[in-house]
């Protein structure tokens, strides 16, 4: 057997187990939606949110907040050293609501990260029985609070972490942030994730972790992830180990977010965890590799002696993208420029590289690495 012959059965094996789990996954993903409560399913909610220099977007992640129809809730920001007018912003638009709380940050400790140090004073604060950290620029439309609180108590979660409706706008993001869904569905078995109680099966998204406030002291809180920044999946991995339950759930509209505005943005964003992500130097040079076996080498059997079967992986990708953006409300059409995406997230891949040989990316005006 020739190697383009090889090389084209192992992609009619991966791609073959992509489809397969973005179907399965398809009807698996749990999503958000309207769910009646029962008596003893009102406890207290803590929201808390770390906010550093977001002045541009924390009023309307208050007023959203603030205008929830959940019965019991508290929202706590907590203003780490900003340099705008973030706290000043957040308590004008409360207009005086005892259900909102702006707190001072106190200064960064050794060996922690901003943001995790940020949400353990936040949960130090807290009173509720649900903490629910979520970023600054995280938007609750009317009932989310309501119908994240309904799932938890359906799912019996320890820790619900939900993935929220990306909004895109610009290209750098339309062509790079829908592929956190790709990854998700199409190579994560989410029935497995909800089931398994391996660590290694598990996933979890910043953006919003809901915990039962007895599973997040159990697992160490956030001293557990201090150093961590990608805190989010050594959350999910910490309960894992701890025999909880992680449940996962598609914010559908209900939960939102606009992650970033420019490509600038979009490409530090990406390449400030990526490393970490993929576990380490190697699994990430091995994850930039697959995915230029999968996404680009296909493109090239086009001329290369297989342009049929080029031409059914090419397919394949796109039609992976195209399901995958449809399921999580992004646009169908912006599939076709998957070949696009990938050269974008080798462009992220280098900028990562560069940061790391350099002792570590920056965001928001700190190194994001501990020492």
């Amino acid at each position: 057997m020739g190697g383009i012959a090889v090389l084209v059965v192992l992609l009619a094996v991966l791609w073959g187990g992509i489809l397969m789990i973005t179907l399965v996954n398809l009807w698996a993903l749990p999503r958000l939606r309207a769910l009646p409560l029962k008596a003893g399913e009102t406890p207290l909610v803590s929201v808390c949110i770390p906010a550093r220099d977001e002045a541009a977007v924390i009023r309307q992640t208050v007023l959203m907040l603030l205008a929830q129809d959940h019965p019991a809730f508290e929202v706590i920001v907590l203003d780490d050293g900003s340099t705008d007018n973030t706290a000043a912003i957040a308590r004008l638009a409360a207009d005086r609501d005892p259900r909102l709380r702006v707190i001072n940050g106190k200064p960064l400790p050794g060996g922690w990260l901003g943001k995790n140090w940020a949400c353990q004073q936040l949960a130090a604060e807290a009173r509720g029985r649900i903490l629910v950290f979520t970023d600054a620029d995280v938007r609750w439309n009317a009932g989310a609070l309501h119908a994240l609180t309904g799932m938890m108590a359906r799912t019996d979660a320890d820790l619900l972490t939900v993935w929220p409706t990306q909004i895109t706008e610009s290209w750098g993001e339309r062509l790079v942030v829908p592929l956190i869904a790709f990854v998700i569905l199409g190579y994560l078995p989410i029935p497995a994730v909800q089931r398994s109680s391996s660590p290694a099966l598990a996933a979890a998204n910043g953006q919003c972790l809901a915990f039962r406030r007895k599973a997040y002291d159990r697992i160490g809180g956030h001293m557990a992830v201090r150093a961590s920044i990608i805190e989010d999946i050594q959350f999910a991995r910490l309960i894992k180990g701890r025999g909880l339950r992680l449940r996962m759930a598609d914010g559908a509209g209900w939960i939102t977010c606009r992650m970033y505005r420019r490509w600038d943005e979009v490409r530090d964003g990406f390449a400030k965890n990526i490393i970490a992500g993929y576990g380490g130097l190697v699994p990430f040079a091995l994850g930039v590799l697959f995915h230029w076996l999968i996404l680009l080498v296909p493109w090239g059997l086009l001329v290369a002696g297989a342009p049929t079967a080029g031409a059914i992986f090419i397919a394949c990708g796109i039609s992976v993208r195209l399901l995958t953006a449809v399921a999580t409300r992004q646009r169908a059409l912006d599939a076709v420029l998957l070949p696009i995406s990938a050269l974008l997230m080798t462009i992220i891949a280098a900028q990562a590289l560069v940061w790391h040989l350099r002792g570590g990316p920056r965001w928001k005006g700190r190194v994001a690495t501990v020492t």
